[in-house]
């Protein structure tokens, strides 16, 4: 499939991201609008070049018939935004640093599932989960709800500290797993509460 230009790649996004939200296909006049084209022959033509460029399709004379010709790689490529709660210890477990008001941007294809309202993501600081390729500065997605399985990675509150590990059931009783041998495991002596199961790493590139 040919490439689009920058700006092909803008207006292929404004119409892509209406279809995947659930509305209907913008007309030439909002197109124009949204880029603050005087005319809409200037949208038609940006949008003839996506169709002939195979990303779009159109149903001829018919407003709003705009498609998607691959909707699967489009929704992939829908950039959402992941609430970033803190900094979780994949160490000892100790209080959780807050930060407000930061999210990770990140495609759908690049952590493999769809976000929800319950998704959220925690910067990684120490180096108890190297064994799973968890490393420090890495930020790790979670999602709130689901009752973890054994052997599942978890942010979990353990004795009022937060703490990031493998869940672990043995004897029905739960227990939290480093997976690096300088920390021991972690047997709650109050309380153990999963505030998320893990689903995605995701890691930059150091400066």
């Amino acid at each position: 499939m040919p490439e689009l230009t920058d700006i092909q790649r803008q207006v292929f996004d404004f119409i892509r991201d209406k279809i995947v939200g659930g509305h209907p296909a913008p007309t030439l006049r909002e197109v124009a609008a949204r880029f603050g084209w005087s005319s809409k022959r200037a949208a038609a033509c940006h949008i003839e070049a996506i169709i002939r460029k195979g990303w779009l399709a159109s149903a001829p004379g018919k407003a709003r018939s705009l498609r998607l010709v691959d909707s699967i790689k489009a929704v992939r490529q829908v950039v959402v935004e992941i609430p970033l709660l803190g900094s979780i210890p994949a160490g000892f477990g100790r209080d959780r640093e807050q930060e407000s008001g930061e999210c990770v941007p990140v495609t759908i294809e690049s952590i493999g599932f769809k976000p929800t309202r319950n998704t959220f993501a925690l910067r990684v600081a120490g180096d108890s989960m190297i064994g799973k390729h968890i490393c420090d500065g890495d930020i790790a997605v979670f999602e709130h709800g689901p009752e973890p399985r054994s052997g599942q990675i978890v942010a979990a509150l353990i004795d009022r500290k937060n703490t990031l590990k493998t869940f672990v059931v043995k004897n029905g009783k739960p227990f939290l797993k480093a997976e690096n041998p300088k920390y021991p495991d972690l047997i709650p002596s109050e309380e153990l509460v999963i505030q998320g199961v893990f689903r995605a790493l995701i890691r930059r590139a150091k400066e």
